[in-house]
């Protein structure tokens, strides 16, 4: 049984309320409602970037097709695995959509556990070249998903150096700005 001391104290250590309003240098000092000290999961954060950078990026890639921008469907990911008429279509199409989801989630994948402490938009325009690189000169022709860079038009060429340019800067950019920016993280300064 505790006795009564007629001091009031605080539930959780029985201990005098200091209402001085200073700090104790030595205790972590209690959170404010509305601040709260978290650390990113990489592997939801990274899936579900990139969903959202497939989803957004891959219908504008169709878009860029529907308006001529470029000649390579956005199917050209699913090429391997289906026949070349159907990627043609509007259910290859959406199918190509789908395979553009799932790449775009891998190398977010890859970008958040490898690159993730990378600051700014420059290394993400960079991933995004990259992957232009290996897509359109090292395995694409290969595997015949697109066409060689000699037989595709100039405005494919840029339209598609473009647009990867700018998906490795949504992904890279989003990561940096989770992983790096500290101001989330930092408690408030007194008086700030």
């Amino acid at each position: 049984m505790t006795e009564y001391t007629g001091e009031r104290t605080s539930h959780k250590e029985n201990q005098p309320v200091d209402r001085s309003g200073k700090k104790d240098r030595g205790k972590r000092a209690a959170q404010r409602q509305g601040q709260a000290h978290y650390f990113t999961k990489p592997f939801p954060f990274a899936v579900e970037l990139g969903f959202f950078a497939g989803f957004i990026w891959g219908g504008l890639h169709w878009l860029f097709y529907l308006l001529h921008f470029t000649i390579v469907p956005l199917g050209f990911l699913a090429e391997p695995f289906f026949k070349h008429k159907f990627i043609y279509t509007a259910a290859g199409h959406l199918t190509g959509w789908l395979f553009f989801i799932v790449f775009s989630v891998l190398a977010s994948l890859i970008y958040t556990y490898t690159l993730k402490k990378w600051k700014g938009p420059l290394p993400g325009m960079g991933y995004g070249i990259l992957w232009w690189l290996i897509i359109f000169v090292l395995v694409g022709p290969k595997l015949e998903m697109v066409k060689p860079l000699n037989r595709l038009t100039w405005d494919s060429i840029i339209t598609e150096l473009c647009f990867f340019l700018l998906w490795g800067l949504f992904i890279g950019y989003t990561v940096a700005m989770e992983f790096t920016d500290e101001r989330k993280r930092e408690p408030e300064q007194a008086g700030a």
